[in-house]
């Protein structure tokens, strides 16, 4: 697994960790990983089909944060905490979650929870002239009076229209449910989970007025009976989605619980995959090089050619110093998954790493790749950065730092390398076009910082 530091940013590990702004307020760390997001993809693509969206245009997106939940912000992405993923106990459970987070990007909620806040502000605003008027009217306790009502009036508004809107994501996700032939059970039993959790939290409302979000009890007798009526109540996960999503369950564990509680979730004495996976992970975050590898031998030997596992082998290798022997099984990754970029860009650390001119030219040949399927890595982009600036191509090393820069919302950074770069790149190429586009953006974002100051 990796980490990206910003939407974006740098890479360790096989999960890539990103912050990001994606809550109000809230930056968060994004976790990326080839395995994660191809389980994402074909577990959400029947559901984004069934609320008639484009699975091209909508991501599944895994953020670090140990808490229960999910939501939508504004664009088609879909957020999933890492405390969700690993409380779940198989992947209907978490399909139930992706419909009806689907639900909310389907009816546009994020844009539209602005049109509450408004009618809201609109209440509270009205509450404060009235209240304003009868203190100059010498009324003081009845303008305290209008002030306390309106405010009270202002919140249950904006309560009011947030249940709307997860009552009505909760319909939709059936529906999606329904049209993609997955059963509703597991959206039943997250439910229970949550309510579970509230009891815990000694949360004993009986209704939701004051609430966001209606009681989980609440949202269970509603969908039950929608649920249970429809066909594929009783249809089973596919068994080989379901190994898979425990694969990845696993090692996200094993990445970011405290190695001793995996190896009491994992103990030696359990031989399956999922158990291999996460030991490994926790043997690498100790520094135990010769049992991480032993772990990953046990998982080849159930499938040699797993592009995953045989990533993972490199990972331990290379981040181990042993950036030489990574380069053959991170190799055979990329030529079992040509499609996935990741793997790639590791190969490409690795080859870098042996600091051997004679392997740049291999690096610098899967960095580009990696970076055209997926120009979104700012740890392949400096990578690809190191290269050029190896072989003398200070330009291309500039820009490869702008597009690095970028990503890591840096602008003047970004802004600085791209001028850099237009200096020594031949006017009107692709590469001085693209140099051209971050200094346009990062100037722009330079000058608006400079106005909020």
């Amino acid at each position: 697994m990796r980490r990206v530091s910003s939407l974006g940013r740098g890479l360790t590990l096989a999960f890539l960790v990103a912050t990001a702004a994606t809550q109000p307020a809230a930056a968060q760390s994004i976790l990326r990983d080839s395995e994660t997001e191809k389980l994402f993809a074909d577990m959400s693509q029947p559901l984004i089909e069934g609320a008639q969206l484009n699975p091209r245009s909508v991501k599944v997106v895994l953020l670090n944060d140990p808490e229960i939940n999910a939501f939508v912000a504004t664009g088609q992405n879909v957020y999933l905490h890492s405390g969700l993923l690993t409380a779940a106990d198989n992947a209907n459970q978490v399909q139930g979650v992706i419909a009806h987070e689907l639900g909310h990007v389907a009816g546009g909620h994020a844009i539209r929870i602005y049109e509450g806040a408004g009618k809201a502000s609109a209440i509270s605003i009205l509450s404060l002239v009235l209240g304003g008027l009868a203190m100059a009217a010498g009324a003081g306790d009845a303008a305290m009076g209008v002030l306390a009502a309106g405010q009270q009036i202002a919140q249950g508004t904006f309560l009011s229209f947030s249940r709307a809107q997860e009552s009505s994501a909760d319909q939709a996700g059936a529906a999606y449910l329904s049209r993609a032939g997955v059963s509703g059970r597991g959206s039943l039993d997250f439910f229970k989970k949550l309510q579970n959790q509230e009891f815990r939290l000694a949360i004993y409302a009986t209704d939701s007025y004051d609430r966001t979000h209606p009681l989980s009890g609440e949202r269970i007798s509603t969908l039950k009976g929608l649920y249970e009526r429809d066909p594929a109540w009783t249809r089973p996960t596919d068994p080989k989605l379901e190994a898979r999503f425990q694969r990845v369950r696993a090692k996200l564990i094993g990445y970011l619980s405290q190695p001793e509680q995996v190896l009491r979730n994992y103990p030696e004495s359990n031989r399956s995959v999922p158990a291999h996976y996460a030991r490994a992970y926790a043997y690498h975050r100790q520094g135990f090089r010769d049992k991480a590898l032993a772990e990953t031998d046990a998982l080849l030997r159930t499938e040699p050619t797993d592009p995953f596992f045989l990533e993972l082998r490199g990972q331990v290798l290379l981040e181990s110093g042993k950036p030489q022997e990574a380069i053959a099984p991170l190799r055979q990754a990329v030529a079992s998954a040509p499609d996935q970029p990741m793997i790639a860009a590791m190969l490409g650390h690795a080859l870098i790493a042996t600091e051997k001119p004679a392997n740049f030219p291999e690096a610098e040949r899967v960095l580009r790749g990696a970076v055209g399927r997926d120009n979104d890595n700012p740890f392949a982009w400096y990578q690809l950065g190191v290269v050029y600036d190896r072989k003398g191509d200070r330009a291309r090393a500039a820009l490869a730092s702008a597009e690095r820069f970028n990503l890591q919302d840096e602008p003047k950074l970004a802004l600085a390398s791209a001028e850099a770069a237009l200096k020594g790149i031949p006017a009107g190429t692709p590469d001085y076009l693209r140099a051209q586009d971050i200094a346009m953006v990062a100037r722009e974002e330079v000058r608006k910082d400079k106005k909020k100051r």
